[in-house]
């Protein structure tokens, strides 16, 4: 999928971003520090994590500045509540940077954190590949905690099996 317009391009984010909105709002706030062993991402850290890469990586790379990943901690936002907000902060601040952007941008070249050239519509495609990774850590998370999460389409795989032809 090449992206051509900034305009299409944020009306297409805006629904990954709201499937992802739909998993986190599931999320019980008791188990925001929860993760499956010591050591790896919490869930709080999974959408901090999210945020932070789409404001501090993506954003700043596409506006022509370095990388300035702060990681994702819960020292930038700690709590179910706080962590929300951060993570709706953060892709607010982002929309800007993409809004400010012409469509002729979107063939300019940026670096990457390791210094490759990349077109911007790429490395936009690559911002939301990213996200939807995170999302679906967050739902065998949730799964491990059984916890119901939302089906992204509206359906399960059984179901659209129980639809399907029979061949």
């Amino acid at each position: 999928m090449e992206i051509q317009s900034v305009k299409s391009f944020i009306g297409y984010y805006e629904k990954i971003r709201e499937r992802t909105n739909r998993i986190i709002q599931v999320v019980p706030p008791e188990h925001i520090d929860f993760s499956y062993k010591p050591g790896k991402f919490t869930i709080g850290d999974q959408i901090r994590h999210i945020a932070t890469i789409e404001r501090y990586m993506y954003g700043e790379t596409i506006s022509g500045r370095k990388s300035a990943y702060p990681g994702c901690g819960k020292e930038l936002a700690d709590g179910y509540d706080e962590t929300v907000r951060f993570f709706n902060e953060m892709h607010r601040q982002t929309l800007e940077i993409i809004n400010a952007l012409s469509d002729e941008d979107l063939t300019r070249k940026c670096l990457t954190p390791a210094g490759n050239e990349i077109s911007i519509w790429k490395w936009l495609r690559a911002m939301i590949e990213h996200e939807i990774h995170h999302r679906a850590e967050i739902y065998i998370y949730l799964n491990l905690l059984d916890v119901k999460t939302p089906q992204i389409y509206g359906f399960s795989a059984e179901e659209v099996q129980d639809m399907s032809i029979k061949l």
